[in-house]
């Protein structure tokens, strides 16, 4: 079920976070943001296009203003006829068309003589087209006056499509005033209206809807264009009507051209915001849009199923890589992770938009990075609640017989708990105080607790310091095991170090006993190493971390057979034969062949001890040696020789009282004989 439900919720954060990012969208909460986005991609692409060489620009600027006064005597504004000589130098040259982004709705302050010169220069062109501005104003269109206007090859619409911020990202082909078709001034040059949509327009571009709009895609500033200062062309104009050569440039020039004369002097051209500047000359809108035409590069919105596939990608992407980023295992990485997944995120984002931009696919920018990170977020959050939770119940379940450390490398590897239970090798402890039903008698029931919760204190913490898990305490008994849930690599070192330890501690406690109890404590420790099953055992509601099998069965066999044996700590082959090969500061010596109860395999067990005890007692370790092969050999007579003159030795003592029963018990020896101790209880 966990698992399913693991599976489960990446999916559910994709669908939902998809959902509201969609719902938002549509709302037009990212709107403002992605005006920005959309201006900083424009700002980006510019800087890939290239203006088209066809479109030229004539200014008319401050030098221009200057210059003419000081050599034509022309205040401001300048007589008409000026503009008319322009149209007549570029018809000359066989320029394609020529239009004014000038509005001459007034006469002229000069007179109707100005305006009249200025309508047969526009009425004498062969070649090339003449328009100029119209603009709708409070509900009225502001025309020429009737007679330039008659003159003019036709009009041009300078209104523009604003979006809700003021800045003009877009244009229209047409606009509708009362029945009339207007054609806007970018596309005038190149439009027909018998034909309809003129080429280089998207093939999305709905021509039956005058409010349909195209994207622009601008150059950058204007200045990138050819462009000309007016007075230059005059005074050109001028210096040839007089036979004079003028070197920089002839008619010639702008044959084929799209000529564009506009105010450019400061206070004269009107201003508008673009995503280019905030302070763009108008007349670059329709430069933009001729320019556009003529390269057949607007910019065209992707589908709009596909801006909905990108966002669900990109929710995706974001838990998947909050997914990888959860995975370290350090602080130091989780943050690395972290911050090198968002920004991986945030940067393919806007690798896909800004190379689209520059390819003239537009699409959604902001409801992409907010499906990202809504959703990396989302899904990190439920992976730091969820392995909150999980550390949590690691706590609670292994606090109380697991180390700290131990505890902290199952937080930061959850992997390596199993619920319900695995196959591992360990090393096992049981535990139990010598003669301890004895010793409590004398106590009052709340002395007795403070002495045992004193001994288990102790013994404890030597156990949990090397990595150790406490399976459980059975009154004064403790179970414990090495290698589980965490890899201990020398997990029968540590146990039997332990058991040394813990035997060291309660000689060093001696006196405390002796003035608690009035005699020193002792316990009995059994080790093996072997193959059990661990895990979380119990009910839904209830469970242990324990061990069960045959390893477990006979460390506690060997437990309870260090009283047979006289010793204090016993450990199988096994645990011994690890040891060695892992390099101990132990000794060890053999105590015999023993048959468990349960069991009818016998096996080697042995005394472990330091070095330095194993060389102060060599002597008499030398003579138990001396003795025990003569029991494996069926020399019994002469075994019982070697131990009754050692003494000193309590596993000397206890093969001596075992060599007298079989002799009084006449028991065969024979080829049969193994020398295997029957062990007689548990």
């Amino acid at each position: 079920m966990k698992k399913k439900l693991g599976r489960l919720i990446p999916w559910t954060i994709c669908v939902l976070t998809f959902l509201v990012i969609i719902g938002l969208t549509k709302l037009n909460v990212f709107q403002s943001l992605e005006f920005k986005s959309y201006d900083a991609r424009v700002n980006f692409s510019a800087k890939f296009s290239k203006p088209n060489d066809d479109i030229v620009l004539i200014l008319v600027d401050q030098y221009s203003i200057t210059q003419a006064n000081k050599t034509f005597g022309w205040s401001w504004p300048w007589p008409r006829e000026a503009y008319g000589k322009i149209y007549s130098f570029l018809d000359q040259g066989k320029a394609s068309s020529c239009t004014y982004d000038i509005l001459f709705t007034e006469p002229s302050i000069l007179g109707q003589s100005d305006d009249d010169a200025f309508a047969n220069l526009l009425s004498s062109g062969t070649h090339t087209k003449s328009y100029a501005a119209q603009f709708m104003s409070e509900g009225q269109l502001l025309n020429p006056i009737e007679k330039i206007k008659d003159s003019l090859s036709n009009l041009s619409n300078t209104t523009s499509a604003t979006d809700e911020d003021g800045t003009i990202r877009r244009t229209r082909i047409t606009d509708d005033f009362e029945g009339h078709t207007l054609v806007s001034m970018g596309f005038r040059p190149v439009y027909d209206l018998e034909d309809g949509v003129p080429s280089g327009l998207p093939s999305t571009y709905d021509n039956t809807k005058n409010t349909e709009t195209l994207r622009l895609n601008f150059r950058g500033d204007i200045n990138r264009y050819p462009h000309f200062c007016a007075f230059d062309i005059l005074d050109c104009i001028d210096k040839t009507s007089r036979g004079e050569e003028y070197e920089d440039f002839s008619a010639e020039d702008f044959e084929n051209a799209h000529v564009f004369v506009l105010y450019y002097a400061p206070g004269l051209f009107d201003i508008c915001s673009s995503p280019v500047s905030k302070v763009y000359p108008g007349s670059g809108i329709p430069i933009t849009t001729l320019d556009n035409l003529l390269s057949k590069d607007f910019i065209r919105d992707i589908p709009l199923w596909l801006n909905y596939l990108f966002v669900l990608l990109f929710c995706i992407a974001g838990v998947h890589l909050a997914h990888f980023s959860g995975k370290r295992k350090r602080t130091f990485s989780i943050v690395a992770a972290n911050i090198l997944s968002i920004t991986l995120g945030i940067g393919l984002v806007n690798a896909l938009t800004y190379i689209g931009f520059v390819k003239c696919l537009y699409m959604w920018s902001v409801p992409l990075l907010a499906a990202f990170v809504f959703s990396y977020l989302a899904k990190a959050s439920i992976d730091y609640f969820m392995e909150g939770r999980q550390k949590r119940f690691i706590k609670g379940a292994f606090s109380q017989y697991l180390s700290p450390s131990v505890i902290n490398q199952l937080i930061s590897n959850p992997e390596k708990l199993k619920l319900g239970g695995e196959k591992r090798n360990i090393s096992i402890f049981f535990s139990d105080v010598q003669s301890f039903t004895t010793l409590s008698e004398g106590l009052t029931p709340e002395k007795l607790t403070d002495l045992l919760n004193c001994y288990l204190s102790e013994m404890s913490s030597i156990i949990l310091e090397t990595g150790g898990t406490i399976d459980k305490y059975e009154g004064d008994a403790i179970i414990a095991f090495w290698n589980a849930p965490t890899d201990i690599p020398n997990h029968s070192n540590m146990a039997l170090e332990v058991a040394v330890k813990c035997q060291q501690r309660l000689k060093e406690m001696e006196d405390f006993f002796i003035s608690k109890v009035g005699r020193p404590m002792w316990t009995r420790i059994g080790i093996n190493t072997g193959d059990a099953v661990v895990g979380n055992m119990g009910s839904q509601t209830r469970f242990d971390y324990t061990m069960f099998g045959d390893a477990v069965n006979l460390a506690s066999r060997l437990e309870g057979l260090n009283k047979q044996f006289g010793t204090y700590i016993m450990c199988s082959e096994s645990t011994m034969a690890q040891v060695s090969d892992n390099g101990t500061n132990l000794a060890f010596r053999q105590l015999g062949k023993v048959q468990v109860v349960g069991k009818t395999q016998a096996v080697t067990v042995y005394e472990p001890m330091l070095k330095e005890e194993y060389q102060k007692n060599f002597d008499s370790l030398e003579k138990f040696s001396q003795g025990l092969n003569l029991f494996y050999d069926g020399k019994i007579k002469e075994a019982l020789s070697v131990f009754e003159t050692n003494t000193s030795d309590a596993p000397s003592s206890k093969y001596a009282e075992h060599c007298r029963e079989i002799i009084e018990d006449k028991t065969v020896i024979d080829e049969h004989w193994t020398g295997v101790w029957i062990a007689k209880g548990k």
